[in-house]
């Protein structure tokens, strides 16, 4: 079968937790379902009724913010219109560990005889994005859904990320660190560094500035890439990525520090998952890494 027919019978689904917009998902061919949110009691969806800067207008204003899941039925119109004109789905949704959205999918898929496959693969944000993309590469090299799906999974933990804070106002709100840590850590000015190596965010530093963590994250990553990720650096199948939350201007420099400590590796950049920044506040900064699927190994 011609590589270009693979392309009409498997569909892509993602969430916006991915970071892919509605507009980038167009132009890739990815189908992006919003993610909910309630504000002061109203349902917005991102990238539809929610921009980022309305979303951090928001956080700023002290606005009673919560996360949510797509409804089953929106999940399964999206299915059923798809496989209307696709013989498989691959849905891949942000990581099981931070939202049940993935649980859910799982349930649904189980009445579709395995033409919708959900890949649970730990994923969000800028990773999550590069296993949509790593996704679109196997269906190009002629994998089926079920495939993708293995693939995915089995190589779920061969990413990591790591943020650093501004505040520490939203992990206290969260019920993630406590109110004396939190009094103790803003009054020693402390900036974590948090990391995500699969399913949690959890600690992963406390540092008191944020050029020492941002110090701490390229140490990190640096890290990373000559232990976990060693083969992959040197095979050439590694790819690392950038984050921000709401302040661009600085992630920009952040950008520029980045390249100039891993020299030769285009950088990915882009907004991180407001799932995550409702957690962590504006004026995050993320460092990721991640494989990428070597379609020759599969």
């Amino acid at each position: 079968m011609e590589r270009d027919s693979y392309m009409k019978k498997i569909a892509i689904v993602t969430d916006s937790n991915s970071g892919i917009t509605q507009k980038e998902g167009k132009e890739i061919g990815v189908h992006v379902l919003p993610m909910p949110f309630y504000i002061d009691g109203e349902i917005f969806y991102e990238d539809i009724t929610l921009s980022q800067e309305q979303f951090y207008q928001k956080l700023s204003d002290n606005a009673d913010i919560s996360t949510s899941q797509p409804s089953p039925g929106e999940v399964i119109d999206l299915w059923d219109r798809l496989l209307a004109d696709h013989e498989q789905v691959v849905h891949i949704p942000m990581s099981s560990g931070l939202s049940a959205s993935c649980e859910t999918a799982v349930a649904l898929a189980q009445d579709y005889e395995g033409r919708v496959q959900v890949v649970n693969n730990q994923r969000i944000s800028v990773t999550q994005k590069q296993s949509v993309m790593d996704a679109l590469a196997l269906v190009k090299d002629g994998a089926d859904a079920g495939q993708i799906r293995e693939i995915l999974e089995r190589e779920k933990m061969e990413s990591s990320i790591y943020i650093t804070l501004e505040t520490l106002k939203y992990l206290k709100k969260g019920g993630r660190i406590t109110p004396a840590a939190a009094a103790i850590g803003t009054m020693l000015k402390l900036k974590p560094v948090l990391q995500i190596q699969g399913e949690k965010l959890d600690a992963y530093a406390k540092c008191r500035s944020k050029k020492q963590a941002r110090k701490t994250m390229l140490e990190a990553m640096k890290k990373d890439m000559e232990t976990r990720f060693a083969p992959y650096v040197e095979e050439g199948c590694f790819a690392l990525m950038v984050a921000y939350a709401g302040n661009e201007e600085e992630a920009q420099d952040w950008k520029r520090e980045v390249e100039e400590c891993f020299p030769g590796y285009p950088l990915i950049m882009d907004p991180l998952s407001l799932s995550v920044s409702c957690h962590i506040g504006h004026g995050a900064l993320a460092l990721a890494g991640a494989k990428l699927v070597d379609q020759r190994k599969r």
